[in-house]
C-alpha cells in the first residue's frame, strides 16, 4: 500500500494536470488550439485547483477531514506534525496510558495519533481491571475508509477525544490483520471447526460471534 505522502503528491500532481487541461495549458496529440475556454471548463478548472490546493497541507500532516475516508491513515505519515510536537515534548499524547508497557502487535498495528491502548483484548481486560476502567472496543481494519473518516471526523473532536483516552481503555481490533500470524496459544477454533491462525480471523470471527456483525467500524 501506498503511504499518505506518495498517495496525496500522486492526487496533486493527477489534478493540476486535469487542472491545466482544462486550461488549455496541456495538450494531447489530436486535440485543437483552445482560442477561448467556456465557462463551463474555467470553472471546472477553478473546482479542480481549490482541491489541489486543498490536498497540499496534508503533505505536511492536515487531516483533510473531506476526503479522509480515501486517503491512507495518518500512521502511514512520515511527516505529521501532531505526532512530532507530541514525540517532542515526551509524551504519547495520552498521558492517562502510558505505561502500557509491551504490547502485541504494536510494532506493527498502531492507533490515530494522540491515542494509546491495545491490539489484543486479553491484554486490555487485564489493563482495565487494573486501572478500573471500561474497555472501548474498536473493531476497525488496515483497508476499513470508513474507520478512516470517522477517526478522522469524529474522534478528533476535543470532547470525543478526552473521554476515550480518560475513561476507557482502548483496544483496536483489526478485522483484515490476516498478515499477521498468531502464536500457537492464541489460535481459536469458530462454529464451524475450523482453526483460525491469523490475527484478522481470530478477530473478525470474535465480532461475528459476540456481536453478530461483521462490518466496520464497530465501537463497543
Amino acid at each position: 500500500l501506498l503511504d499518505r505522502e506518495t498517495f496525496l503528491s500522486i492526487w496533486i500532481v493527477v489534478f493540476s494536470l486535469l487542472g491545466f487541461y482544462l486550461l488549455g495549458k496541456l495538450k494531447f496529440k489530436g486535440d485543437s488550439d483552445l482560442k477561448s475556454i467556456s465557462v463551463t471548463r474555467l470553472f471546472l478548472s477553478i473546482v479542480t485547483f481549490s482541491f489541489v490546493m486543498y490536498m497540499i497541507p496534508g503533505l505536511w500532516g492536515a487531516p483533510l477531514k473531506a476526503i479522509s475516508g480515501y486517503v491512507p491513515p495518518m500512521t502511514t505519515q512520515d511527516f505529521d506534525i501532531e505526532r512530532l510536537i507530541v514525540e517532542n515534548s515526551g509524551g504519547s499524547g495520552n498521558a492517562h496510558h502510558d505505561d502500557l508497557g509491551p504490547r502485541k502487535y504494536s510494532d506493527i498495528l498502531h492507533l490515530p495519533t494522540g491515542f494509546n491502548g491495545f491490539f489484543d483484548l486479553d491484554e486490555a481486560k487485564a489493563y482495565a481491571k487494573k486501572v478500573n476502567k471500561p474497555i472501548f472496543v474498536d473493531f476497525t481494519g488496515k483497508t476499513c475508509a470508513n474507520c478512516r473518516e470517522m477517526e478522522n471526523s469524529v474522534w478528533t473532536d476535543k470532547e470525543v477525544k478526552r473521554i476515550l483516552n480518560e475513561e476507557y481503555v482502548m483496544v483496536a481490533l483489526y478485522a483484515d490483520a490476516n498478515f499477521i500470524d498468531l502464536a500457537e496459544e492464541d489460535y481459536v477454533t469458530n462454529e464451524d471447526g475450523k482453526v483460525l491462525k491469523r490475527l484478522g480471523s481470530k478477530n473478525l470471527n470474535y465480532q461475528m460471534e459476540r456481536f453478530n456483525m461483521n462490518a466496520q467500524p464497530y465501537y463497543v
